[in-house]
């Protein structure tokens, strides 16, 4: 087991005098760092070292065909690590970075470890907008290879401690940042050509978003799946993910209906022994009967949701809970994001009920 560092940066008393800088110099050195972002918490290492990148994949137990993206602290971090990119990919660079967009981008070869990569031709690259990230990564000098700092499947951790509680004496370091802003990893893109984008993974830049900033391009959205048995070409794309040890379910159709359909399952798996959970919104967070009804918020404020989802998760774990529902909440803006990771943590169960 490793001596897992700790580094608490609001602490007067912390025993660092340059807490960051230290961390820096831990992945100059080839360590593991977890680190804030604005989306999650990331689990940092050399993105040139294949040793260094070989420990995020066993700390995590992740996939070795799931590709890790790398973080930068400056466009001009680029050179040498990407071929040239289209003109569209450098605008929505100027107009999402810093910010919670990955782009996949050509990558020069040999210039990252292979494991980074999975073996594909590209790269994703993102520029966090987080400052205690941005003064990592700048003081490392080197690109980062970075996916959430969790036990791969688990939800993805939104504070310090959740890092701590999954990934303690499995890495070298963690800056304790405070909590996380957007709460859901970053949007994922490609380009298919210079005047369209797919999106491969929902996230913190919307589809909207993007038609508002550059409205002469097309969008396709991240709807349309590549086949699940293939490689896939960005995090998130192919396995469970964000997952709570219990059986969740996303329960979909009118909200007021939702209740009456989940009570008496509740009731009836209270009566096998089991213990139940309900995810719902503040609108309705009263009329379930569940042993443990936790609030996302209100379901007209989607980015609070988004900011809970993960830690919500994880207090159904510490309470033991067995069997979990859900409510589903609108795919417009962020809520495509929420929906797509709380699909996700379900492995796919989502029912949908019609009066």
């Amino acid at each position: 087991m490793i001596d897992t560092k700790l580094w608490m940066l609001d602490d007067p008393e912390s025993a660092s005098a340059d807490p960051v800088g230290e961390a820096a110099e831990m992945l100059r050195s080839g360590g593991l760092v977890a680190f804030p972002t604005e989306t999650v918490y990331g689990l940092g290492a050399d993105a040139r070292s294949s040793e260094a990148v070989a420990g995020i994949f066993k700390a995590k137990g992740r996939p070795s065909d799931n590709p890790l993206i790398v973080h930068i602290a400056s466009v001009s971090q680029l050179d040498g690590l990407v071929l040239p990119y289209p003109k569209l990919a450098e605008e929505l660079m100027e107009r999402f970075w810093p910010g919670p967009l990955t782009l996949v981008l050509p990558v020069v070869p040999d210039a990252l470890s292979p494991l980074v990569t999975a073996g594909l031709p590209t790269v994703g690259v993102r520029m966090p907008d987080h400052q205690v990230a941005l003064e990592l990564l700048s003081r490392a000098g080197c690109p980062v290879a970075a996916p959430s700092a969790n036990k791969s499947g688990r939800p993805s951790p939104t504070l310090a401690s959740h890092v701590v509680e999954d990934l303690r004496g499995f890495i070298d370091g963690v800056l304790d940042g405070g909590a996380t802003g957007v709460g859901l990893e970053s949007t994922v893109i490609e380009l298919e050509d210079e005047h369209t984008i797919r999106i491969l993974r929902p996230g913190g830049v919307t589809e909207e978003a993007f038609r508002q900033a550059c409205p002469d391009i097309g969008v396709i959205g991240a709807g349309e799946q590549e086949d699940a048995a293939l490689q896939p070409r960005s995090p998130g794309m192919k396995y469970t993910h964000y997952a709570p040890k219990g059986e969740l379910t996303v329960v979909q159709g009118e909200p007021g209906d939702i209740p009456a359909y989940v009570n008496p399952l509740a009731e009836a798996a209270k009566l096998r022994g089991e213990l139940t959970g309900v995810l719902a919104f503040s609108e309705r967070v009263h009329a379930y009967n569940a042993d443990l009804v936790l609030d996302l918020g209100s379901e007209s404020k989607l980015d609070e949701a988004a900011r809970r989802l993960y830690a919500l998760l994880r207090r159904f774990d510490d309470a033991g809970i067995n069997r979990i529902w859900s409510e589903a909440c609108s795919d417009e803006g962020l809520g495509g994001a929420l929906m797509n990771r709380m699909q996700k943590a379900a492995g796919g169960r989502v029912i949908r009920i019609d009066k």
